[in-house]
């Protein structure tokens, strides 16, 4: 494969040049890791706040495992259950009524696994595993996770457009979708099949917020809401109690809860966020969600403009929706590009030749013409991002 380059047209492209004036703290040269969905770019915003979200623990407190030993959830904080409902409410992307459960967890890893647990167990040792399934191209860590622990209760069963076996199955819908941006329904829709539905991405700054979701089980998640991936803090929640006890015997046996200081700081950060959301005033500045919209929208009217340009990629276009919490129509700005290249060129292995490191569509369940791109990572890496694919200017086997 033969690539052409054309560096002085790169430096006229008036996005790469706006990119260029930002100041680089990374060296031009170096590898830049979009395969991840590390997002770091909110980190300016949050620093900006100062204070306002700071938690400070004495020695001597949180020292029980309990939290609210009359919650059938005894190891979440109701500081942060009523700070995740109180959010869900402002936004309007997720019922939570009194009669829905709360389940934290280590991230939505953590409860992908007690999810599947509760929806296989109690589970007749003489039967087939439960099969999961998800609609192609679907989240990339699925399969390992669903494989990892080599459980008898479940196993992966690949691409819920082929799936075709009678009997019980769980489909995760994941929506708006992890690579592509898309909004999800289920599609195998067989007798017996069982629904989990990962919102991860269902909050304003990516996608329209249309509806108040209201789902049997709903995952979200701390890092893709606000930012904060090192906290590890998910919730699920749950309509049927049975089901939410299952899960919460399942983090009870795998790590005996979930720590009380990732709780309230994450509490406390739900609460600035819906506070500040809900107030209003003609002096007021952009709430978090309308700051993190903003950005992303920035960002991608930057990368179609150079995918325009060079005429190697394309990209997925999305639909104009009202947004029920911003009161206005806007567009989708999803956390990942989907990129894809032309003439069925191998999408990944082409940007690693100009130090980009993304993950390629056969892990998602697809080709190798496309691959997914953070689009979550700091300033400086994406503007080095946008110089480097403005480069690729052609390509031919």
């Amino acid at each position: 494969m033969v690539v052409g380059i054309d560096k002085a047209a790169s430096a006229a492209d008036s996005v790469v040049s706006s990119a260029k004036k930002t100041p680089t703290a990374i060296p031009s040269d170096s590898v830049i890791n979009l395969a991840r969905g590390d997002p770091t770019m909110y980190q300016p915003y949050w620093r900006r706040m100062g204070d306002k979200c700071t938690v400070v623990i004495p020695g001597h407190d949180l020292m029980s495992y309990f939290s609210d030993p009359g919650n059938l959830c005894w190891f979440l904080m109701p500081e942060l259950d009523d700070a995740i409902r109180r959010l869900h409410r402002v936004v309007g992307n997720a019922v939570v009524d009194d009669d829905r459960y709360v389940i934290v967890g280590t991230g939505s890893t953590q409860l992908f696994q007690a999810v599947l647990f509760a929806l296989s167990s109690p589970q007749n040792p003489d039967t087939e595993p439960l099969s999961v399934v998800a609609a192609a191209p679907f989240y990339s860590s699925y399969p390992e996770e669903t494989e990892f622990l080599r459980s008898g209760l479940y196993k992966w069963a690949g691409d819920a457009y082929s799936f075709d076996k009678d009997g019980a199955y769980v489909e995760v819908i994941t929506s708006p979708n992890n690579p592509d941006g898309t909004i999800r329904e289920a599609v195998a829709n067989r007798e017996g099949g069982k629904l989990i539905h990962d919102l991860a991405y269902y909050w304003p700054q990516y996608t329209p917020i249309t509806s108040k979701a209201d789902y049997d089980i709903m995952l979200f998640t701390f890092s893709k809401a606000t930012g904060h991936a090192g906290s590890r803090i998910g919730w699920a929640i749950v309509k049927d109690k049975q089901m939410a006890a299952k899960m919460v015997k399942y983090i009870e046996l795998s790590s005996i809860g979930v720590s009380k200081e990732a709780q309230l700081r994450a509490a406390k950060i739900l609460e600035v966020i819906a506070v500040d959301c809900a107030s209003s005033g003609p002096d007021k500045e952009e709430n978090f969600f309308e700051h993190g919209h903003r950005l992303m929208s920035d960002r991608w009217e930057k990368l179609r403009e150079v995918v325009k340009r060079n005429g190697v990629f394309s990209l997925p276009k999305y639909p104009r929706d009202f947004c029920n919490f911003k009161g206005k129509d806007t567009d989708s700005s999803p956390a990942f590009a989907w990129l894809k290249a032309k003439d069925g060129l191998n999408c990944d292995n082409l940007l690693r030749e100009f130090k980009i490191i993304t993950r390629g569509g056969p892990n998602f369940g697809v080709d190798s013409e496309y691959t997914r791109v953070s689009m979550l990572s700091l300033d400086e890496e994406f503007n080095l991002f946008l110089e480097r694919l403005a480069e690729i200017k052609g390509a031919t086997n």
